[in-house]
């Protein structure tokens, strides 16, 4: 099974292989790091915002 990867990600994942995390930072720099932050940022805002709101928006409308 063979999931769709952006061709950045490749390139990012072939570096990290050839010469690991430390290299891939010292090719690509702050990139790496605010691509880590925005991931996360959209993944907390949504496990931690957004789902509990509706959540609780569609138990509420049964009081």
């Amino acid at each position: 099974m063979s999931f769709y990867r952006p061709t950045f990600i490749q390139e990012w994942n072939a570096i990290r292989q050839e010469g690991g995390y430390r290299l891939l930072i010292k090719k690509k720099g702050w990139l790496i790091i605010l691509a880590f932050f925005i991931f996360y940022l959209i993944r907390d805002s949504l496990l931690y915002l957004v789902i509990p709101y509706f959540a609780l928006k569609g138990i509420s409308s049964y009081f």
